[in-house]
């Protein structure tokens, strides 16, 4: 089939607008799925995804379809996830693609995410066809979200095709869009390969398996190629395309310039295979690399360490693996006194963070326990220098810290407009302030603010979602560093400073956030023989206290009768060897301790 008659594109949207179920209605119109092996989330292979009801990875897959102009078209489709934390899943699928359909809920409107997705498509130079879905709600309201499209989004919404992916309707039209406006590739099949890596996964018996999109060339088994970044040199075994169904991998006898689909080349080290690298002939090497994607900052922090710590070797395997499969995912070797050997992680956000310790726990088996997440801090010390610092146990000595600067994010909420008093007070407690405010129509209002990146990590977005019932929507970016009054939190049990339960946090809060692991603390520590203090303290001041109390030995039980001066000694020789036992003492916290405190936090 020529190139030309090849199409590229991929499904973009807000979270919940109906991506995946539009997916399942386009495989089953080309015929690529029998409707008797049809199901809800197709696409979703992951048990993840289908509980949450979320899509966490891209899934390319391709599809032929027979137009009303009589020729029949080989179309590319990439299904990607529209939360914020897998923005980086998004953009790599975009540079894959030519176009893509820009998907809006006909009830909800234009969300937050959706204007990301649409900078992020215009920032590849793709082509946009909007799609109006779930026309079909009796709350839809068609001529509002058209309005929106040209307003908010300046595109125009006479191109928008109207759709409900849930009853098939209008995915003949959406095909027909596809084919019409979406452009075919620009490769062409010379000697002088250039793929394009994307994606990655890891099998257990053919090594890693690359995702590719061919943009020059022609690939097929048994040609020796090379990546550029790498500069490994490997020879192709298998290539091949992206079907849905048991054999997911089809086999292929070559891949031309345009096409999507993977290649098996005896890759065995996860290390060796990056994404946004170029895979390149060596027998007519190109000189010029695609350009890659941009390198992506992490932007929550948390430590990972295995329960039993026989475990750590297996746990950098998994790592290594699920890296693999998620380049945004990054990790590094550290140590803690408390939870012995482990990882430092890094995230793309807090629902990033909680899927990849699932896959850990469900993929690979592995027991794990993970630390309270944090952000990096900016510090600047006295003479002059600037540090950067992820774990709080890294923090240097207070006196010779100038100032402590925090990462700040630029948030876009939409809400209802009865919800903006609640979210302006939300946003004060959070140590924010509202930059902008736009009216996007009669019943919603955009608001631009300002706020720490620390304080929106654990229950911002669910705060707004249950303020505004599920209406609400936020979008972020990072917005540079600002200097705040920030202090280092440490928790003493029995005089010693316990790594793992330390934080950074703004010195107003630090005392309210001490008394409260203070108290988790006292619950879970077990009874010894002598009374055991938990303090939380900033450097040497302590802003909390409780006190798990002493267990007693009855030791005047032998005293029957006989002077009170008996009972007396043996109640001084008592304290005295407590107090021997304290000052010489160590408690040890159990394991169970720990996850219980993490657990609350």
């Amino acid at each position: 089939m020529p190139h030309t008659r090849t199409r590229n594109f991929c499904i973009i949207a807000h979270i919940d607008h109906g991506k995946t179920t539009l997916s399942d209605r386009l495989l089953e119109h080309t015929g690529t799925i029998e409707m008797r092996d049809s199901q809800a989330q197709f696409l979703d292979s992951m048990d993840l995804e289908r509980e949450r009801g979320i899509t966490i990875k891209s899934h390319p897959v391709t599809m032929r379809y027979k137009a009303k102009d009589g020729h029949t078209y080989k179309l590319n489709l990439m299904d990607t996830p529209g939360h914020v934390d897998f923005a980086y899943e998004v953009s790599r699928s975009l540079a894959a693609c030519e176009g893509a359909l820009l998907i809006v809920d006909a009830a909800q409107g234009v969300e937050a995410q959706t204007v990301a997705n649409v900078h992020l498509a215009n920032k590849q130079g793709l082509t946009l066809i909007p799609v109006i879905n779930k026309i079909d709600l009796p709350n839809a309201d068609i001529p509002t979200v058209l309005k929106q499209i040209e307003d908010i989004l300046m595109m125009p919404s006479d191109a928008a095709v109207l759709a409900s992916a849930k009853n098939g309707i209008g995915i003949e039209e959406i095909l027909e869009a596809v084919v019409k406006l979406i452009p075919h590739p620009q490769g062409k099949n010379t000697e002088k390969l250039r793929a394009l890596v994307f994606d990655s996964t890891f099998d257990t018996y053919r090594g890693v398996v690359i995702h590719v999109r061919v943009v020059d060339g022609i690939i097929k088994a048994g040609d020796p190629v090379k990546m550029m970044a790498t500069n490994s040199t490997y020879e192709v075994k298998e290539v091949g395309v992206f079907r849905p169904g048991l054999a997911k991998m089809t086999a292929m006898e070559r891949l031309e310039a345009g096409d999507v689909g993977y290649v098996i080349a005896n890759i065995k080290s996860t290390s060796d295979a990056k994404v946004g690298d170029t895979l390149v002939s060596t027998r007519a090497p190109a000189t010029e690399p695609l350009p890659g994607f941009q390198q992506i900052q992490p932007m929550v922090f948390s430590g990972i360490y295995p329960i039993n710590t026989a475990d750590f070797e297996h746990l950098k395997v998994a790592m290594g693996k699920l890296q693999l499969n998620d380049a945004a995912f990054v990790f590094q070797p550290e140590s803690s006194l408390a939870l012995g050997f482990g990882f430092r992680c890094g995230f793309l956000g807090l629902l990033h963070m909680e899927i990849i310790q699932e896959r850990l726990r469900r993929e690979y088996g592995m027991d794990i326990i993970a630390t309270y997440p944090s952000v990096i801090y900016e510090i600047l010390k006295s003479n002059g220098e600037t540090i950067y610092v992820d774990n709080p146990e890294h923090m240097p000595d207070a006196s010779i810290i100038a100032e402590i600067r925090e990462p700040m994010v630029r948030c876009f909420i939409m809400i209802p407009n009865e919800n903006i008093s609640g979210l302006m007070q939300l946003i004060m407690d959070k140590r924010g302030e509202v930059k902008h405010t736009e009216s996007l129509d009669t019943r919603r209002v955009m608001l631009t603010t300002e706020l720490p990146l620390n304080e929106i990590l654990v229950d911002f977005v669910d705060k707004i979602k249950s303020m505004t019932r599920g209406y609400g929507s936020m979008d972020y970016e990072q917005c540079g560093y600002r200097a705040n009054k920030l202090v280092k939190l440490d928790m003493l049990v029995n005089g010693e400073p316990v790594d793992a339960f330390s934080s950074i946090v703004h010195r107003d809060k630090a005392e309210a956030r001490g008394r409260a692991l203070a108290t988790k603390l006292k619950e879970v520590i077990p009874t010894q023989l002598y009374v055991v203090a938990i303090q939380a303290a900033i450097g040497g001041k302590i802003v909390a206290r409780e006190s798990v109390s002493a267990l007693r030995k009855d030791v005047t039980a032998k005293c029957y009768g006989g002077d009170i001066s008996r009972k007396r000694k043996l109640l001084e020789k008592q304290k005295e060897g407590k107090k021997r036992m304290k000052s010489i003492g160590r408690v040890n916290i159990p394991q169970e301790a720990f996850i219980e405190v993490l657990k609350t936090n």
